[in-house]
């Protein structure tokens, strides 16, 4: 799921996100997902939606990899495994390992991504949409929480304020209940400079913003998550 994205030759190539390193990420307890409808934004080579289906009302991932047949996905998913596995040997110094271990298990956990996101985009085509924020093909209120992994705030050098602005807004619009954002650390490892500002925009237009711990860590000091709610009405009168 979720996933994370890394720079080859200008190009942006997609890794995926197991349940439970999501479960952690967005302190996911059983309540948020049973019965409820849940879209996966930016959704990547991730098992969250295969895994959220089983116990969700619905579940659906957007994001601009889907549409090519998944035989014609699985070597760019391989070589975007083994590209990022080799970047954290690397600079393995530069992350926490307390929910991995090492390198090599988190390799692991991306090959297991991959392959049952594979399998599932397969089986079940219509829980994966081509699309991309700041304009989600989905409609208003379309779903109950939204859930966004490695996408808005990792990319300072790339994705500019009125990008994050304009992606948190929409995300309001199709949540009716609950916008959930995670990281909140750019890949220079520091705070993004856009999280502020995008959270007064949401504050502008009415919406409950808050910062809410979560029981993860790989970037450190990366452990919070963007929490908004919908707008409330204005009383008559």
């Amino acid at each position: 799921m979720g996933n994370e994205k890394f720079e080859v030759e200008a190009d942006f190539l997609t890794i995926g996100r197991t349940f439970a390193e999501y479960r952690r990420m967005f302190d996911l307890r059983a309540g948020d997902i049973a019965g409820r409808e849940i879209l996966d934004c930016g959704g990547g080579a991730g098992t969250f939606t295969a895994t959220a289906a089983e116990l969700a009302e619905r579940a659906v991932a957007v994001d601009p990899l889907f549409g090519p047949p998944s035989d014609a996905l699985e070597p760019e998913l391989r070589d975007a495994i083994e590209y990022n596995v080799a970047q954290l040997r690397e600079k393995r110094d530069l992350f926490v390992w307390d929910f991995y271990g090492d390198v090599e298990a988190r390799g692991r956990y991306l090959r297991a991504a991959a392959e049952r996101f594979l399998a599932d985009y397969a089986t079940h085509p219509e829980r994966y949409v081509a699309g991309a924020l700041p304009a989600l093909p989905v409609e208003d209120d379309a779903v109950d929480l939204a859930l966004v992994s490695n996408l808005l705030f990792t990319y300072d050098d790339r994705l500019d304020r009125s990008f994050h602005e304009a992606a948190v807004r929409d995300l309001a619009r199709v949540a009716r209940e609950e916008v959930r954002v995670f990281p909140l650390h750019s890949l220079d490892r520091t705070r993004s400079a856009f999280v502020e500002p995008a959270a007064e925009s949401l504050r502008a237009d009415g919406h409950a913003v808050e910062f809410r711990a979560v029981p993860y860590e790989f970037q450190p000091g990366a452990t919070e998550m963007l929490v908004v709610e919908p707008s409330q009405p204005t009383p008559n009168g």
